[in-house]
């Protein structure tokens, strides 16, 4: 895993993007914050970049493709599954049967957004600290 590495959030909402990005700052989370709009534009990004990203956290319901199939394309690229990027969403989509779904994609992690900002920032930080403090084969040990 890569501490350095770039935080990459992949949510079509502006007012969620703005949100995530205060409380990145808020929480003085050092790395760089990525967003992109859609799944499409996350996977070209993911597929050409040399860097090796910290988290990836999705929303589910985007245009063009949503975060299920983004998760199923990483899955099915040896170069994508390598990396072992942390892949966490955090939406207002969830229900026991998108739960279902996410894990059959072995995700990491399925939030469903706080509707209160501190509770939202709650979150973020408990998924950036998990991680922070988490093994796994990219790890430095």
């Amino acid at each position: 895993m890569s501490f350095k590495g770039p935080l990459i959030s992949i949510e079509d909402d502006e007012d969620d993007q703005y949100l995530i990005a205060r409380i990145i700052e808020a929480l003085a989370i050092p790395n760089e914050l990525l967003f992109f709009s859609n799944g499409e534009e996350a996977l070209r990004y993911l597929e050409t970049t040399s860097e090796q990203p910290f988290l990836i956290l999705c929303d589910i319901n985007m245009p063009i493709m949503d975060g299920l199939e983004l998760r199923k394309r990483i899955n099915k690229s040896d170069y994508l599954r390598k990396k072992s990027i942390p892949f966490v969403y955090l939406t207002t989509a969830a229900s026991p049967e998108l739960v279902r779904i996410a894990y059959d994609e072995t995700v990491q992690g399925f939030h469903k957004k706080a509707a209160q900002y501190a509770d939202f920032q709650e979150q973020i930080e408990l998924i950036i600290k998990y991680w922070q403090n988490c093994l796994h084969p990219n790890s430095e040990v």
